[in-house]
């Protein structure tokens, strides 16, 4: 994984960094949020997975890996593998803090919503990402998403 402040990073670093964060400020309000975009060009397809976390009122960090895929065409194929991506993180980021007895809420989002293609979309990925515990926010509250793994999705993006 790789973080504009850390550098090139294990998985298990990134895992420390979150639990060093949240340590730094006991009393404050976490979230941890998992999100996936993607984008296809070139014959293939870019897929970037963040993950946040925010100290409520007061920043935060995020942490992203960059996958490049087989070429996926389809919305509905793009937008489970995504949600697919994120769902794994998001469960070794949680036998992590289970594991750490780190405490914050946790948030898989999801690049989609009440307006366009993906709106038929929105009960089945909400019920399978709720099935598996988590609380699925979809656009505009899906910032990891839909705002930080897009920008890094994107094609000319200054990371890779």
């Amino acid at each position: 994984m790789k973080s504009i402040t850390y550098g090139e990073l294990s998985f298990e670093e990134v895992c420390t960094k979150i639990k060093e964060y949240i340590k730094k400020d006991l009393e404050g309000i976490y979230v941890i949020s998992i999100g996936t975009d993607s984008q296809s060009y070139g014959g293939a397809t870019k897929m970037v997975s963040v993950i946040t976390i925010v100290r409520k009122s007061k920043g935060g960090i995020f942490f992203y890996d960059i996958k490049s895929l087989k070429l996926i065409k389809d919305l509905r194929r793009k937008i489970f593998a995504e949600t697919q991506y994120s769902l794994e993180l998001a469960g070794r980021v949680m036998q992590f803090l289970e594991k750490n007895e780190v405490h914050a809420a946790m948030e898989v989002h999801v690049d989609i919503g009440e307006s366009g293609e993906t709106k038929s979309l929105i009960r089945e990925i909400a019920g399978w990402v709720g099935a598996l515990g988590y609380k699925c926010c979809i656009k505009p509250a899906s910032y990891s998403s839909s705002g930080i793994a897009d920008r890094l999705s994107k094609r000319g993006s200054i990371v890779g």
